[in-house]
């Protein structure tokens, strides 16, 4: 944990937790997916290993985490079709959070995306990946 992290209100603090854990050291802003629609907190997610898309298990609106749109397309897949987060229980229902690893000059460097299962708590990363370009203060409302 960095002392610089910042952990936004509805983030569940067991995968605020363990996104702290999974950081590279530098200070990090966590903040909750919440869906524009409805205000629902679960959500069925799409992802590989540089992008993510979740779903409102509410009203169904989806949504692309960060700058994943931009690489949602086959070309950019080429081995790495997004595919269902699913945990180890067999729920694919989950609380989402991004933790972005923030520079030195509070660019966002880094973009993690955290999930919490609904059934049992299990908390992992399913999603994570280097940005390298900026402005990027965009990417810290995406979530």
């Amino acid at each position: 944990m960095h002392a610089d992290d910042q952990v936004d209100e509805g983030v569940p603090t067991d995968l605020a937790a363990f996104l702290r854990e999974a950081d590279d050291g530098r200070p990090q802003k966590i903040a909750p997916s919440v869906c524009t629609e409805c205000g629902g907190r679960v959500f069925s997610v799409l992802v590989n290993a540089s992008s993510a898309e979740r779903e409102c298990t509410g009203c169904g609106r989806r949504a692309f985490i960060a700058d994943s749109e931009e690489y949602w397309n086959e070309e950019s897949w080429e081995d790495d079709e997004p595919g269902a987060a699913g945990c180890p229980c067999g729920s694919e229902e989950f609380e989402a959070a991004v933790a972005f690893s923030l520079g030195d000059d509070g660019s966002v460097r880094w973009v993690t995306v955290g999930l919490r299962c609904v059934r049992d708590g299990f908390c992992g990363v399913y999603a994570d990946w280097k940005i390298d370009y900026g402005p990027t203060d965009h990417l810290l409302a995406m979530v």
